[in-house]
């Protein structure tokens, strides 16, 4: 004879089957959100992301704003077929430059770069390829493209790739 005590612990069980990410458990983007580190004399919001499963496609961002000053950056990690199709151009050399800016493909650490830079807005982005389906990226605002570079170094590329290379 079932009791009320049975029926409720049946349910219980069920319920953690079909439900199995409930309270507690970690999402894939978590585990990028300690990388997306503290930066000296910057202001670091709290690091976020998402973690996206649609039939045999799957997406994760993780991402942290910073800012000092008028000076803003966006850090993020990205993992799945976004990241594929952003690195897409690190794939052959690409250099452009005119006289408002540049976008041009390099070498940083043993890993493909895109640098992208705008001169009048002195704003730019970095793209670092760290795996085929995963990039670090760095978008920043009124800063030089070498204090940009020099703040995207503070984050560690290969831990990252390493990260990412985990499932």
């Amino acid at each position: 004879m079932l009791t009320l005590r049975h029926l409720v612990v049946c349910f219980a069980l069920g319920f953690s089957i079909l439900v199995p990410q409930a309270s507690g458990a970690e999402q894939a983007f978590q585990r990028f959100l300690p990388l997306l580190v503290d930066l000296d004399g910057w202001t670091g919001k709290k690091a976020d992301g998402v973690s996206m499963e649609m039939g045999s496609m799957s997406m994760t961002t993780a991402n942290r704003d910073y800012t000092k000053g008028s000076s803003e950056l966006h850090a993020s990690v990205v993992v799945g077929q976004a990241a594929v199709a952003a690195l897409a151009p690190l794939q052959n050399a690409m250099n452009i430059e005119t006289t408002d800016g540049h976008m041009v493909t390099a070498q940083m650490h043993g890993m493909n770069v895109l640098k992208g830079y705008n001169n009048k807005d002195k704003s730019g982005s970095l793209i670092v390829g760290v795996t085929k389906d995963a990039m670090f990226n760095l978008s920043y605002k009124n800063m030089t493209e070498d204090e940009a570079l020099a703040l995207a170094e503070k984050f560690d590329w290969k831990a990252i790739q390493t990260t990412s290379q985990t499932k």
